[in-house]
């Protein structure tokens, strides 16, 4: 009898087409260096064309990269950024939707701007980054081949934290998005998948503005120890890795010592 095998397989990555948005820091950066690592060819999507290059430039093969500076929150960036990688690689099968940031403040005190930066970023460019490359994951599954869209979610769309009602409530309407995706897109093939963070070691959180919120996002960094981006990166590369018939639906990704239920007195967890 043959030993089972170990996913992601050996090579069940290598040839594939992959985009990554929020690509030059944080998880996004960790997933694209994976990514090539891996033998795929990566589009790295993000505003930052320096930073993305920078990150192109430190995986594995930089020629397997393409770096598209583009905002999620233009349609039109993400349409060039389509004509670009059909020009480089052709069509994407695996995209991962990385893009976001996060604000937080007592409710009363939050601002309506923040607020809606958040929506359009997080969810908007998430809706978006899908739409934009949808037609080419089906089409990838109707060849019976892999096609996985990944939604980068938050431990704050499936847990209340107190002082982060509207970046709550953006990503648990990210999480309904990858189950009405995958109920609308799974019988055709493609797999979608969304990966919820706890706290990881990336500058998301450093905007935040308002003073006390700060300050208790700080003292919950120092009371757990965040993951690693590549921690979260490696949920990527298993999910893609796995036969086309089986989809990681949803993952809740966390630091041992994180317990989601117990933020701190004034800090929380949220990715």
């Amino acid at each position: 009898m043959s030993p089972p095998p170990s996913w992601p397989a050996r090579n069940a990555l290598d040839g594939r087409v992959a985009v990554v948005t929020g690509a030059s820091s944080g998880i996004g950066a960790a997933t694209a260096r994976s990514l090539v690592a891996a033998g795929c060819c990566v589009a790295l999507l993000g505003r930052r064309g320096d930073r993305l290059q920078a990150v192109a430039d430190g995986t594995a093969d930089p020629d397997r990269t393409l770096v598209v500076a583009a905002d999620v929150s233009d349609g039109l960036d993400l349409a060039d950024a389509l004509d670009a990688l059909h020009d480089r690689f052709g069509p994407a099968d695996l995209v991962v939707a990385g893009a976001g940031v996060l604000t937080g403040a007592p409710f009363e005190d939050g601002v309506p701007a923040e607020w809606i930066e958040m929506i359009d970023v997080n969810l908007g460019g998430i809706l978006r980054t899908a739409q934009t490359f949808a037609r080419d994951l089906l089409a990838t599954a109707e060849t019976g081949r892999a096609a996985d869209l990944f939604l980068i979610g938050a431990l704050a769309g499936q847990v209340r934290f107190p002082g982060y009602a509207v970046y709550s409530a953006v990503e648990a309407a990210v999480a309904q998005l990858a189950r009405a995706l995958r109920a609308e897109y799974g019988r055709r093939g493609v797999r979608v998948h969304v990966v919820a963070p706890g706290l990881t070691d990336t500058d998301l959180g450093s905007e935040i503005s308002h003073d006390g919120t700060a300050r208790g996002w700080a003292e919950h960094r120092d009371a757990v120890v965040p993951m690693d981006p590549d921690d979260v990166a490696r949920t990527v590369l298993f999910g893609a890795g796995l036969p086309p018939g089986v989809n990681l639906a949803e993952l809740l990704v966390l630091p041992t010592r994180q317990d989601p239920h117990l933020p701190t007195r004034r800090g929380t967890g949220v990715r």
